[in-house]
């Protein structure tokens, strides 16, 4: 009898070690990220322009941008400065390795204009960007390179305001085949799920 209750309770602890290895790799966003308000889109800066899709990562940037503004609960910056968050996308076309042109300056747009369903936005750059905003790559010269990478589309959410924000760790990340998949964009519906899940918890602290 008593060697059988052991093999019970051997096989209930085994059986909890997943769950409570799931529970510690949620990751819950801190009140910093909950209060933040404004958001910078770019594309990965260490990312090429795809020589088989050459608009494919500039349209994931674009679903994204447009899926916020729908949400309204962020405004768009323009740049890293104005920025309290900075989301980073990379599309993927499934291939773990694949042939992009690097040294190409993918997030300069010196002025946006972008229609929507509830309005739009217009902007450019004002004033000396910071050292490391990711709103501005560098150019250097044009070449040839292939990239290896994940098969999966990308999404990161780092800290804004700060000088060089994407060399310090993303505070959340997402990556599915066809993240930026419009309408729906699952890569920022999955972040509002985050964010509602993390405000739920904090309301739920005495």
């Amino acid at each position: 009898m008593r060697s059988a209750y052991r093999v019970t309770f051997c096989v209930l602890l085994l059986c909890s070690l997943p769950l409570a290895a799931k529970d510690k790799k949620k990751v819950l966003l801190s009140d910093d990220v909950l209060q933040a308000r404004t958001v910078l889109v770019v594309v990965d800066p260490d990312t090429g322009v795809a020589a088989e899709d050459p608009l494919a990562n500039r349209n994931a940037q674009e679903a994204v941008e447009k899926a916020l503004m729908k949400w309204g609960r962020f405004e768009l910056a323009i740049n890293g400065s104005e920025a309290d968050l900075v989301i980073t996308v990379r599309r993927s076309n499934g291939k773990i390795v694949q042939p992009t042109i690097g040294g190409v300056p993918i997030n300069n747009r010196p002025v946006i204009f972008e229609p929507t369903d509830s309005g739009g936005r217009v902007g450019g750059h004002q004033g000396t960007p910071m050292p490391g905003d990711p709103s501005n790559s560098q150019p250097s010269m044009p070449s040839p390179r292939i990239e290896a990478g994940q098969r999966e589309d990308m999404f990161a959410v780092f800290r804004g305001r700060r000088d060089s924000p994407l060399d310090s760790p993303a505070v959340w990340r997402y990556s599915a085949k066809d993240a930026f998949r419009t309408p729906a964009v699952p890569a920022v519906e999955e972040f509002r799920k985050a964010i509602a899940e993390a405000e739920k918890q904090r309301a739920a602290k005495p």
